[in-house]
């Protein structure tokens, strides 16, 4: 029998997305010294991570449904018992500035209501986080909390968290590198508001709740997958002893 066959879930989402990531930097490093147009480099990035996922997975779960940022949304993955929720690359505009290394892949398996599997390939690091064996966070050895928040934006859930709980603050690309900033115990928040799809947390979340961290909408609630609107807009990550206070901060502004 083959050895792609005997693979657990998780064994499968964790050796996708890390040869996905060894795929992907040699593709990185390859454009970049030709001098790919920073566009093209996201493009072709995308779309090669996409076909490698997607055939990956389908050889070994030909009866599973994918739901994939870069395809068109299956709707049959509403009536499934199984569906692989995949960002090829989370942090496409960092992909395409190396050395930078804030980009990800997803993978995660969405079954029967939860979330069973997720990988987060951090290619630039050289590591794979995993839901199981779950990782380790690193006991906290900080006065001030570290708040992650977007490169490009300031949430307006972020302000009002880290002016109340006294935050330095971080920046970094991926919502995958951020949530991982947390489980690597590099920062103790991420909270992120006004534009996600479910791809974008599908595979963090799972790593990131194994590892027991918190994990919600910003306004407390469970974060929810294959639900028929793809949009998922919020996201609160964060070491459990700060989730009530965090969720109190941008309660009282809602």
């Amino acid at each position: 029998m083959s050895p792609v066959a005997t693979e657990s879930d998780q064994e499968l989402a964790t050796r996708v997305a890390t040869e996905a990531g060894v795929m992907l930097e040699q593709l990185r490093t390859e454009m970049y010294e030709v001098g790919t147009h920073y566009w093209d480099m996201k493009d072709e990035g995308d779309v090669a991570g996409h076909r490698f996922l997607v055939s990956a997975l389908q050889a070994a779960r030909p009866d599973d449904v994918i739901l994939s940022e870069e395809a068109a949304d299956n709707r049959r993955r509403l009536q499934a018992e199984r569906v692989w929720i995949i960002d090829p690359i989370d942090g496409t505009s960092e992909f395409a500035e190396p050395p930078r290394w804030d980009w990800a892949i997803h993978v995660a398996l969405w079954e029967k209501g939860s979330l069973t599997a997720g990988a987060v390939a951090m290619p630039t690091l050289g590591r794979t986080f995993n839901a199981a064996p779950a990782e380790t966070v690193p006991p906290p050895e900080r006065e001030h909390p570290v708040l992650v928040t977007s490169r490009t934006r300031n949430p307006y859930s972020a302000v009002l968290v880290a002016n109340a709980l006294d935050c330095l603050v971080g920046r970094l690309g991926s919502a995958g590198a951020k949530t991982m900033a947390v489980v690597m115990g590099q920062a103790d928040i991420y909270v992120h508001d006004g534009g996600m799809y479910q791809w974008d947390s599908a595979a963090p979340a799972a790593v990131a709740l194994a590892a027991g961290l918190h994990v919600s909408r910003i306004d407390g609630s469970p974060v929810i997958y294959n639900q028929p609107d793809l949009w998922l807009p919020d996201l609160l990550v964060c070491r459990p002893e700060l989730a009530e206070r965090a969720l109190a901060a941008i309660g009282a502004r809602r």
